[in-house]
């Protein structure tokens, strides 16, 4: 396995923050569609754009796009990436995105703000495995941290406050018999953990890929993995859209979910193909490749898992009150 510094660690900082592609989005949806996909009436493709995150969660839709994929199905994307859901949910609210991506728990405390949104397709999913997931609990070997309920009275570094890694950690413990509500959650970007760690700033870090694959590498601990222990096939984050949008063209709204379906199927059959995809809108540096673990890619978006984070999300007071799931997700999604 390869070594990888830590100047790799901050190296690879995947906010990649130039556009990949300009145009105005569709947003007024006021076109009439053929049915079956979504090409205008003199055949021309529908304009669409979708706000991103530059993660190898949304690797699909870029090989999607690569792939003809989306032409097929009548449309010209213009992928546009953002710093995080913080923005594209607004965006998308608003019709400044016809569509974005997000984890999950965004959505559903973006609803308990009364934003009408609907998910519309299925992103990224959790391997399931323990000791290989995209995700991690890392700490230095002789931190005296041995697994997940070691982390109550511990400063552990997240990316985001109030969010899906700071919830699935918090139920992990809970789980474990500790009291969540003693664990110390200090928001730090993903580029910055390692640093903090080693300088003793913080007592466990939450990583994705590739920053856990580096901090393996540096020879951190792997004490939990939050996406992969807590909710079982855990959908991690999917795609959505504004309610408006779903209500005047859902032949739009149904010609994106279907290129994204086969756009996942692709991924997940083809894992090479994810990891080269990532060059071209991340700047992950090409050696760290081989080192990603890739999530799966699943077709439809998982409701149960869905519902239990619903429950962990107001169990931890991220939201009020558990909401009916299917009224969130659009039907031809689940």
């Amino acid at each position: 396995m390869k070594h990888l510094s830590r100047g790799a660690f901050a190296l690879c900082a995947v906010l990649a923050l130039s556009a990949c592609g300009s145009g105005s989005p569709s947003g007024d949806a006021d076109g009439e569609a053929a049915e079956g996909d979504a090409q205008t009436e003199d055949g021309e493709l529908t304009e669409v754009e979708v706000g991103l995150i530059p993660i190898v969660d949304v690797a699909s839709i870029y090989l999607g796009q690569q792939e003809g994929i989306f032409e097929d199905h009548g449309l010209n994307l213009t992928l546009t990436l953002a710093q995080g859901g913080a923005a594209i949910i607004p965006a998308v609210s608003t019709g400044d995105f016809d569509f974005g991506f997000s984890n999950v728990t965004s959505l559903l405390v973006a609803a308990d703000n009364g934003l009408p949104l609907q998910t519309v397709a299925a992103g990224p999913q959790t391997t399931g495995d323990s000791e290989n997931d995209f995700s991690a609990i890392l700490v230095k070997p002789d931190s005296g941290i041995e697994s997940v309920a070691d982390l109550e009275g511990q400063r552990v570094a997240v990316n985001t406050l109030n969010n899906i890694s700071d919830s699935m950690i918090s139920e992990g413990v809970l789980e474990a018999g500790g009291e969540a509500s003693n664990v110390d959650f200090v928001e730090v970007a993903f580029p910055d953990m390692l640093a903090q760690l080693e300088a003793d700033n913080v007592d466990a870090i939450f990583a994705v890929d590739p920053f856990a694959s580096i901090a393996d590498n540096e020879g951190y601990d792997r004490v939990f993995a939050p996406f992969a222990d807590v909710v079982e096939e855990l959908g991690v984050g999917t795609y959505f859209a504004s309610q408006q949008l779903v209500d005047e063209d859902p032949e739009l709204v149904e010609s994106f979910h279907a290129a994204v379906q086969e756009s996942q199927a692709y991924a997940e059959e083809n894992p090479e193909a994810v990891r080269e995809v990532l060059l071209e809108y991340t700047t992950i540096d090409e050696s760290l490749l081989s080192e990603i673990t890739i999530p799966a890619f699943p077709e439809e978006v998982n409701m149960d898992s869905l519902q239990q984070v619903a429950e962990i999300s107001e169990r931890h007071g991220l939201i009020g009150e558990v909401p009916n799931v299917d009224e969130l997700v659009w039907e031809g999604a689940r």
